[in-house]
């Protein structure tokens, strides 16, 4: 590490973190790919504190390796902040992601001081069970697996028309979503709700997609279940597949095994297919308690990579 430079992230490393991610997306292969926008998007998170919560190993003027953790606005029990990062495929067995791990470590117990300090802390890193060396670097560190995820696709092709009290999003709905998607996800593990200013940071950014993302209403008007959709102008570029990555699929728990979920997905489909997508995805928690495994399998979608959640409670 002799030479290296270190300090916290700032909103001018955008595209050197850009490129770095999409150098490590040219070895680890898990399907994403990066604009200096969409880093951007991540180092104007409000709930990443830079400054106390970040930093990125310099060679020159290239980012070679960075961690950034991200921590909740409301939690019960349980603090869960995210550990994210990643060193440059060139650096890596040089000690640079151990330093990086133990200083995400250090971080999110100062931020959990700051903003929940009576609750229990757990780090909570997320990511693919296929890239090399991470399984050995997270058990180093006493990290353990505690979930397991699925990225699952659909082609969109031959998908029937549906009908259903279905509406797209508009600014004027915008709230209904957000109020869905907090009481849709109430039970689900590790899920808070989101306030408006995260909604905005995380949904409703440049990667938003209104024209695929719908709401469902029951008979008496009543919002009752979401589809969100995102999509990645780097990823396109860069694969020449032009994806509908269904970020958010919810339904409230009161309107559960009535078939909502699958309507908006059937519905969702058919519009991105209509509006020129090749693929739909989405990742789904292998122990969701809405059983939303089956219902994605039923709708068409084929399991591929598999993500494992780490997590270590210091």
């Amino acid at each position: 590490m002799h030479g290296l430079t270190w300090r916290p992230l700032t909103r001018e490393d955008a595209q050197a973190a850009a490129d770095l991610l999409n150098a490590m997306e040219s070895v680890d292969g898990i399907g994403e790919h990066y604009t200096a926008d969409d880093t951007l998007q991540e180092l104007v998170d409000p709930y990443a504190d830079l400054e106390r919560g970040s930093l990125a190993a310099f060679d020159g003027d290239v980012m070679i390796g960075f961690m950034k953790i991200r921590y909740k606005p409301a939690a019960q029990e349980v603090h869960r902040v995210f550990l994210d990062g990643g060193v440059h495929p060139g650096h890596r067995r040089r000690g640079i992601g151990t330093r990086l791990v133990e200083a995400g470590v250090a971080a999110a117990q100062v931020l959990h001081a700051r903003h929940h300090p009576g609750l229990r802390l757990a780090v909570d890193v997320h990511r693919p069970g296929h890239i090399a060396g991470l399984a050995e670097l997270m058990r180093s560190r006493g990290f353990a697996p505690v979930r397991y995820f699925r990225r699952m696709e659909h082609p969109l092709r031959d998908v029937s028309p549906v009908r259903a009290r279905i509406e797209p999003w508009s600014a004027e709905t915008d709230e209904d979503f957000r109020r869905v998607r907090n009481a849709a996800f109430e039970d689900h593990w590790g899920a808070v709700p989101m306030p408006p200013d995260m909604w905005r940071n995380k949904i409703v950014n440049q990667t938003f997609r209104p024209e695929v993302s719908f709401l469902f209403r029951d008979a008496d008007g009543t919002p009752a279940g979401l589809l969100v959709t995102l999509s990645w102008d780097a990823d396109t570029e860069a694969t020449g597949i032009r994806d509908a990555h269904f970020m958010v699929v919810g339904t409230l728990p009161e309107h559960r095994k009535r078939g909502i979920a699958g309507a908006l997905l059937a519905h969702a489909l058919r519009a991105a297919a209509e509006q020129g997508y090749d693929r739909a995805s989405l990742v789904v928690d292998s122990a969701s308690p809405s059983g939303a495994s089956g219902v994605f399998e039923k709708a068409g979608f084929v399991p591929k990579t598999r993500y494992i959640r780490w997590a270590l409670e210091p």
